[in-house]
């Protein structure tokens, strides 16, 4: 039980990481009617970002993530403003076409810049101690809590941001119907700038955290993390912030918890996103949470 009750938490956590960044794709898709496959290089860059500001520069950890939050924000915003706002009044495919070049850009700049030698992950071991509950036999790394519990926290604030802000609301109004709320006095450019900086500092967040888990950084580090995150999204129904959430946990448990039931399968772990993911879209291709899509074009 103490084993099955550490795997759990462990799967718990991992969905809520995938949760964390799949609301970035849906923030998106919901004002943009946009796959951002730049999100994977995204998570890339901001794991660069704590690597240098912790092992290079020796920043504390909580000040290298804030530092990293900020620089991973001005990354989305610059990739909004130069790659997508250009195309805005473009055919949908454009873009789709834009966010995909960004993508191999990033990636390529990263392999220029950072080599294509694999770095570690600047490790803390505050956060990757164990906690000793009950009377010994259960057993909990500190960085699954600090995740959950930030987990809930973060989306918390996002959902109150949504309902009871002017910028929020804004935000829910432009993704409902994107002419008819510029046609209402809304500023477009600054909702869409807000939801590329709410997307980009949650996908921050989920690459520190998925750092301290799998510390080892390349220029393609991202490519796995940022497509289970989009079938994350999918699966909660792209475009809905709770549908994501819940799609990521749901990805998260099935995961790990078929590898513990099922240890002989453990070299098939990644298959099983896209095994969901097909399912997903042959049974159910709004998502399982998904509400009525007025379609943009």
């Amino acid at each position: 039980m103490s084993t099955l009750f550490q795997q759990f938490t462990n799967a718990l956590a991992m969905g809520c990481l995938y949760g964390l960044v799949a609301i970035g794709y849906s923030m998106v898709y919901g004002i943009l009617q946009l796959i951002n496959f730049a999100n994977s290089s995204v998570f890339m860059f901001s794991m660069y970002f704590a690597f240098y500001s912790i092992s290079v520069f020796y920043l504390p950890w909580y000040f290298g993530l804030i530092v990293m939050i900020l620089l991973t924000i001005l990354l989305g915003i610059c990739i909004q403003r130069v790659a997508y706002q250009p195309l805005r009044s473009a055919p949908r495919i454009s873009l789709t076409i834009s966010a995909i070049g960004v993508a191999y850009l990033l990636e390529n700049l990263a392999t220029v810049v950072f080599t294509a030698v694999p770095k570690s992950f600047p490790e803390i071991p505050f956060l990757q101690e164990m906690i000793i509950l009950g009377n010994g036999e259960w057993r909990v790394q500190r960085l699954v809590i600090f995740v959950i519990v930030s987990m809930v926290i973060l989306i918390t604030a996002l959902l109150f941001f949504l309902d009871h802000t002017k910028m929020g609301i804004a935000t829910k109004a432009v993704s409902k119907d994107f002419e008819t709320s510029q046609l209402m006095g809304i500023n477009i450019n600054a909702v869409i700038r807000v939801t590329f900086v709410i997307g980009s500092g949650l996908t921050a967040f989920g690459a520190f955290m998925w750092g301290l888990k799998y510390p080892q950084i390349s220029p393609t580090v991202g490519s796995m993390p940022g497509t289970k995150c989009f079938i994350a999204a999918v699966i909660g129904g792209i475009g809905n912030i709770k549908g994501a959430v819940l799609g990521g946990i749901i990805l998260g448990l099935t995961e790990i918890m078929l590898v513990y039931f099922f240890p002989g399968l453990s070299g098939y772990r990644d298959i099983f996103a896209f095994i969901i993911l097909i399912l997903i879209l042959l049974f159910k291709p709004t998502g399982l949470f998904s509400t009525k899509i007025t379609d943009k074009a």
